[in-house]
C-alpha cells in the first residue's frame, strides 16, 4: 500500500455504471452508504494516486449498495471508465469511525491455518473474496482449492499466536 493510500479506508466499490449521465452503483464492503458523509470527497486510484471526486447525488439502494453521480464522471464512458474501481475516503468521512488497530480484517487472515469444528486441518486460507454483506474466504485444501462463507455465526475460534481459525464448516463445502 502507498503512502497516499494508507491514510485512506477502502469502503466501497464502482460496480457498473447506471444509465448515461454518469451515475454509478457501487457497493459498500464493511460499512454502510448510511456511514458516508456526502459533503466529503471520496477517492479512486488512478495510476497509484488517488484522486478525488465530489459526490454530486448520493441515493442508497438496499442496505450495502448505493447509485451515485460523481463530479467530473459526466458519461456513459467516464463512468464506464471507473467500474471495477475501489472507493477511498478519509476516515473523518465516516460517521463514528474509531481506528481499532486490534481488530483483525481479512487480509489478516491469509496464511492462516483453517481447523474444523472438530480442531482438524482443513486447509490453509489463501485470499478472500469481499462481496458485501457474504464475503467468502478461498482455502487452499488437500483436493484442491475451495471458497467458504466467512460469518461470525460460523467461526468457533481465533488463535494470533498460532494464526489459525477455526470454524464451522457446513458439511459438503470442503
Amino acid at each position: 500500500m502507498t503512502g497516499a493510500e494508507s491514510e485512506l479506508l477502502k469502503i466501497a466499490r464502482v460496480l457498473k455504471s447506471n444509465g448515461t449521465e454518469g451515475e454509478t452503483l457501487i457497493g459498500f464492503r464493511e460499512t454502510g452508504p448510511e456511514t458516508l458523509k456526502t459533503t466529503e470527497p471520496v477517492f479512486i486510484m488512478f495510476d497509484g494516486l488517488p484522486v478525488p471526486f465530489f459526490i454530486e447525488s448520493f441515493t442508497r439502494r438496499g442496505s450495502v449498495r448505493a447509485l451515485v453521480r460523481l463530479t467530473g464522471v459526466n458519461n456513459l464512458d467516464d463512468a464506464e471508465e471507473i467500474v471495477g474501481k475501489d472507493i477511498y475516503v478519509r476516515p473523518e468521512a465516516i460517521i463514528g469511525y474509531e481506528e481499532d488497530d486490534d481488530e483483525l480484517t481479512l487480509d489478516d487472515l491469509i496464511g492462516w491455518s483453517l481447523l474444523d469444528g472438530e480442531g482438524h486441518p482443513a486447509g490453509t486460507i489463501t485470499g478472500y473474496e469481499d462481496i458485501p454483506g457474504n464475503p467468502c474466504l478461498y482455502i487452499e485444501t488437500e483436493n484442491g482449492q475451495a471458497m467458504l462463507p466467512f460469518h461470525e455465526d460460523l467461526v468457533l475460534s481465533v488463535d494470533e499466536e498460532s494464526a489459525t481459525l477455526t470454524m464451522s464448516i457446513p458439511e459438503g463445502l470442503i
